[in-house]
């Protein structure tokens, strides 16, 4: 069956960096367009970053210069390396698969003093 597992989500001061992992299994994953999606207390989930399976990315306003999206299809692994972090940034962060609508379960991303 899919599996999404996210990790690499923690506490971190502002202007620092994280770096998101998601390792998916039971897909052809170099053919996969994912997503990193975010959601914050109170608020909807929104969309991120998306790369395409033939690497394309796509990122929202708010994170461009400042957040990356990459895979390795070798490892069947979707990253996300965020860059100087804001305390807006806070959020749990979602890894997904368009085909079939799969979720990983979150890892969360504090950014604080």
């Amino acid at each position: 069956q899919v599996q999404l597992v996210e990790s690499g989500g923690g506490l971190v001061q502002p202007g620092g960096s994280l770096r998101l992992s998601c390792a998916a299994s039971g897909i052809i994953f170099s053919i996969a367009t994912m997503d990193w999606y975010r959601q914050c207390p109170g608020k909807q989930r929104e969309l991120v970053a998306t790369i395409a399976g033939g690497g394309a990315t796509n990122y929202v306003d708010s994170v461009k210069g400042r957040f990356t999206i990459s895979r390795d299809n070798a490892k069947s692994t979707m990253y996300l390396q965020m860059n100087n972090l804001r305390p807006e940034d806070t959020a749990v962060y979602y890894c997904h698969l368009r085909w079939g609508d799969y979720w990983g379960q979150g890892t969360q991303v504090t950014v604080s003093s």
